[in-house]
């Protein structure tokens, strides 16, 4: 009984004392440890919420400095205005799907002329360089009895700035600054400011008026980059430290050349300390004379400064910050410069295949947060107005349909004219599809090119005459090696 009672005392102690014994393992990650040669780089480093971390007064200052950044930086601004022109262009074009081709012509000419009449395609080239310097962009329906077409509807930008709760004791647990949202996180009401904060006439009692907005009528576009982000940063946001070295290593090289251009030239001797040589005033300017022959004290000699810069990595070191800069935007190189000096065809290809991808994507974002909004609230306006739209076509809801943007021209046409021959001849592709990547209606050109068919033969002209020659297989392969890429964007 004793020795029983013993041993159930005992053994816990035994396995405690073998435990102390035992080494604990924990598995470890070196990107998590903290050392003294990275404590500074990840100082700033914190578990912010997507909403915390871009406060207003955090999005405030990058709004500042990315729009001080673009105003004084030639490459910032080039970069910006490319990326609007790229991914806008001359405007989107409406293509209707429903069944009656002939209410879909209508329809889509109607909604053109409204498009130009409101200058669609400019406004959203002034969205996509807002959402680049400040994050996102604001636009808000309104009715404009001063348009010359049927529908009044129209589309006024506004600054990210003027979407702001002044009243703070207004805010909640689903409201952000600006936009107040329901249970499940829609938008349901924006604040806008009647005033721009900025504005130097605005009075200060009247700048902290807003009017609450319905979401209905705001257009809010921007990228999300983490869950429950609500409000957008500037798309050039981790490029502002490069702008800035960029522009301090271009002033450094350009003062240092400048002064050493200040010298024409040095005056020194290689006597030693209190040697034969005539007395010389140290730094005593000498005017020197144009195309004079010149005597020099005696034991004195004359020596033109070498000026140092530029230096050779000057033009390298542009090169690769350039890069790093646009890569934020998956913008290649020779777009961000403007300069496709050293590029090939195909590497030129390979750049241009990721940027445009990043420009469809963005398109695409555009179709669903901007332009299919804007086409509800037209269909809206336009069905209140007898005879403006046919009647037949089912819910308005339900007529599918689809944007057209420009194409991108090819960097090798005759190349490209080939592989599209080929991808017709092998079924692998469709007109539709080839004509959308040009940002044509591939109806419309068929019947355009109809008639031009009809009327040639009517003047006596034989369409089959003129046959472009397809390249062999070797004088592809050679233009491949050979050819650069000529489109500087």
């Amino acid at each position: 009984m004793f020795h029983w009672l013993h041993t159930k005392l005992t053994r816990p102690r035994r396995q405690a004392s073998r435990l102390r014994g035992m080494r604990v393992l924990r598995a470890r990650y070196d990107a998590a440890s903290t050392t003294p040669d990275n404590r500074r780089h990840w100082a700033n480093a914190d578990g912010l919420s997507a909403n915390a971390a871009n406060s207003p007064e955090v999005r405030r200052i990058l709004r500042n400095r990315c729009r001080y950044e673009v105003a004084n930086n030639s490459y910032a601004r080039g970069i910006v205005l490319t990326l609007a022109n790229d991914v806008v262009g001359t405007g989107p074009r409406l293509q209707l799907l429903t069944a009656d081709s002939e209410a879909n012509d209508r329809i889509e000419h109607k909604f053109w002329q409204w498009a130009r009449t409101i200058r669609l395609a400019e406004k959203l080239r002034t969205m996509r360089i807002a959402r680049a310097e400040d994050g996102e962009a604001f636009a808000v329906l309104i009715n404009n009895p001063a348009l010359p077409t049927t529908i009044k509807l129209d589309l006024r930008l506004i600054e990210a700035d003027q979407v702001c709760t002044p009243d703070f004791t207004a805010f909640s647990k689903q409201r952000t600054d600006g936009i107040v949202f329901d249970q499940a996180g829609n938008p349901v009401e924006y604040h806008v400011l009647k005033r721009h904060p900025g504005d130097t006439t605005t009075a200060i009692p009247f700048g902290l008026d807003y009017e609450r907005v319905p979401a209905d009528s705001v257009i809010h576009w921007f990228r999300a980059d983490r869950p429950g982000q609500t409000r957008g940063v500037p798309d050039i946001m981790p490029a502002l430290p490069l702008f800035a070295q960029l522009r301090r290593f271009t002033l450094a090289v350009l003062a240092a050349a400048e002064t050493a251009a200040d010298f024409a030239g040095i005056l020194y001797t290689d006597a030693p300390a209190n040697g034969e040589a005539d007395p010389a005033e140290p730094f005593e300017p000498i005017e020197l004379e144009q195309r004079a022959l010149l005597t020099m004290p005696g034991g004195w000699k004359m020596s033109q400064l070498r000026a140092e810069q530029p230096s050779t990595g000057f033009a390298e070191f542009k090169k690769e910050i350039l890069n790093e800069i646009a890569r934020c935007l998956s913008m290649p190189y020779n777009i961000a410069a403007c300069n496709s000096s050293g590029y090939n065809y195909a590497s030129g290809r390979l750049d241009h295949q990721t940027y445009y991808k990043s420009i469809r994507v963005d398109q695409s974002h555009l179709e669903i947060a901007v332009l299919d909004r804007l086409l509800a609230a037209w269909l809206d306006e336009a069905v209140l107005i007898p005879g403006l739209l046919p009647t037949g076509l089912g819910p308005i809801a339900d007529w599918p349909h689809q944007w057209f943007w420009d194409g991108h021209e090819h960097v090798d046409p005759a190349k490209e004219a080939n592989a599209q021959a080929t991808r017709l001849s092998s079924y692998t592709t469709t007109l539709a599809t080839e004509y959308a990547k040009q940002g044509r209606d591939w109806e419309a050109e068929l019947q355009q090119r109809a008639r031009e068919l009809k009327l040639m033969r009517q003047l006596g002209l034989d369409p089959t005459a003129i046959q472009p020659v397809p390249l062999s297989p070797p004088e592809l392969e050679e233009e491949e090696q050979d050819a650069s890429v000529v489109d500087d964007h």
